[in-house]
């Protein structure tokens, strides 16, 4: 978390240079950039330092006889950009789930307790980090803002 104090006190002197329209255009790219590199790290099934995440508890997969499903990975649906928002103006850059999804992706990435279903049991999830920065992001991140300010 120090990396990203130390680039946010060095990228926020350039950033105030910047007019405010093209801060935005800037904020936006970065956003964008950080979505995608998230939504492929969650493709990956790896937490932020590298690992992978924790697999599923095994299960009973049939679901009607004679018919089997297939494994599917985890947050298949959640890393798609009408759940996954990456927002950006003159101010900030965020990115991150909205509504029920993000009580989903909250329970993972602590490692909360929660229901499955309405009147299941409350169970302990393993904790999964959906989202957080990597080396890599941060490199992104001050890669971009070399390069708009180099244009």
């Amino acid at each position: 978390m120090s990396d990203l104090h130390a680039l946010e006190d060095w990228a926020g002197l350039l950033l105030h240079r910047i007019e405010p329209p093209a801060r935005t255009k800037l904020a936006r790219t970065i956003a964008q950039q950080l979505r995608r590199s998230q939504q492929q790290r969650v493709t990956a099934q790896r937490n932020s330092d590298g690992s992978q995440y924790t697999p599923r508890k095994p299960r009973d997969l049939r679901g009607k006889q004679g018919r089997i499903q297939r494994k599917v990975k985890m947050f298949r649906k959640l890393r798609t950009a009408s759940y996954l928002k990456a927002k950006g103006d003159s101010n900030l850059v965020s990115v991150g789930f909205t509504g029920r999804i993000s009580r989903i992706a909250r329970v993972h990435q602590y490692g909360l307790k929660d229901r499955a279903e309405r009147g299941a049991p409350d169970v302990r999830y393993d904790q999964r980090e959906v989202l957080g920065f990597t080396d890599a992001d941060l490199e992104l991140i001050r890669d971009t803002l070399l390069l708009h300010l180099t244009r």
